[in-house]
């Protein structure tokens, strides 16, 4: 049986003689020649009904109308006044299409994140120019996206084009260092480099520890990526050090979250930015469970890792919102600590337990 196909925007054929003269519209995915256009902003255009969906579901849908404007000439528009706001809407599209995008790759939807990266970047241009290297950032998105779709040779092309920028720029800040060097990182990974994957990682976790300190959880992104690379080279002991580095960090991490969190229960006036997005959990979470999955799969099962982790993986869950995912680590966390004599994580496990069979709690999967 097959599924109800999605509902998009309508789109209409491009009528040749409401064009003005000499103007060919191009598709907003290839830059082939358009034949549809979108009928509810009537500024993008489309070369088929597929790049159409593309589109539609990757971005577009989160930004039609706000095209309207940039893509409308008006005799404001042709002002300064008229130019610099335009510049400045196209910066905020910019980082629309950089969130959407993100939170796409986050979730593993890397074809959808296409659309996103690409108009995210072709913004950045319009903004700061070519070969700036303020691009890098989106440029660096492209890649991941096309990392994930298997397009190395493009990846190559992209992230060589933003190491350039980087290298003619030598005021770079160690942000953005730290980004190009994770890509390599993951693109010598995936050709099989993997010396040249951990010199990468090496400079990804230097860069992430100057801006955002050596125990941040940016940084210890970098720790798992190479802890990944060593097990590919049946360095384990290398490997599960870094692990342990990696779940100890997101231990202290999570454990501020909780404790902040049942602050807020009892003074309900304060106001808390939220942690973390839904991206950054999916993220955090397959990072967990890999590690998790490990260390249960060793023969030498390392009991204090499995509670560490476990308990991990149940307070973000619970801080999630989602009870029964928060139950089921939990339970695997007490049993592994319950093991342990007068292991020191016995009894914070079993207060989250009681926070999650709580009277009060509900379980909301996915909630933010």
């Amino acid at each position: 049986m097959e599924a109800t196909p999605r509902v998009l925007g309508p789109t209409s054929r491009i009528i040749p003689l409401a064009l003005a003269k000499g103007t060919e519209n191009l598709c907003e995915l290839c830059r082939r020649r358009a034949h549809l256009q979108c009928t509810q902003c009537q500024v993008t255009f489309y070369c088929d009904a597929e790049h159409h969906q593309a589109d539609w579901v990757g971005i577009h849908e989160r930004i039609c109308q706000l095209l309207v404007p940039i893509r409308t000439p008006t005799l404001f528009s042709l002002q300064r006044a008229g130019q610099i706001e335009i510049q400045l809407k196209k910066a905020e599209l910019a980082e629309i299409c950089r969130l959407v995008a993100q939170s796409k790759l986050s979730e593993g939807k890397h074809q959808e994140a296409l659309p996103a990266a690409q108009f995210c970047l072709q913004c950045s241009i319009d903004v700061h120019g070519p070969g700036s290297v303020q691009l890098v950032p989106a440029v660096l998105l492209l890649a991941e996206a096309n990392m994930g779709l298997g397009q190395l040779p493009l990846v190559a092309e992209l992230l060589s084009q933003a190491e350039w920028a980087v290298l003619q720029n030598p005021e770079c800040g160690p942000a953005v260092h730290h980004r190009l060097h994770r890509s390599l990182g993951r693109l010598h990974t995936e050709t099989g480099n993997l010396e040249a994957a951990l010199f990468n990682f090496a400079n990804d976790i230097y860069f992430a520890s100057e801006e955002y300190g050596v125990d941040s959880t940016v940084t210890c992104s970098g720790y798992f990526l190479m802890a990944d690379v060593f097990a590919k080279q049946g360095r384990i002991p290398i490997a599960r050090s870094l692990y342990s580095e990696v779940a100890h960090i997101w231990h202290c991490h999570l454990t501020r979250l909780l404790k902040t969190h049942l602050q807020s229960i009892q003074s309900p006036d304060i106001l808390l930015e939220p942690s973390y997005d839904t991206a950054q959990r999916v993220e955090v979470d397959k990072m967990l469970n890999t590690m998790l999955e490990l260390v249960q799969n060793d023969s030498k099962k390392d009991l204090a890792q499995i509670a560490l982790v476990a308990h991990c993986l149940a307070m973000l869950w619970f801080l999630g919102g989602d009870s029964l995912k928060a139950l089921g680590f939990g339970s695997t966390a007490l049993q592994a600590s319950q093991l342990i004599p007068n292991h020191d994580l016995t009894e914070p496990i079993q207060s989250l337990l009681q926070l999650v069979q709580g009277p009060h709690t509900e379980s909301h999967p996915g909630s933010d």
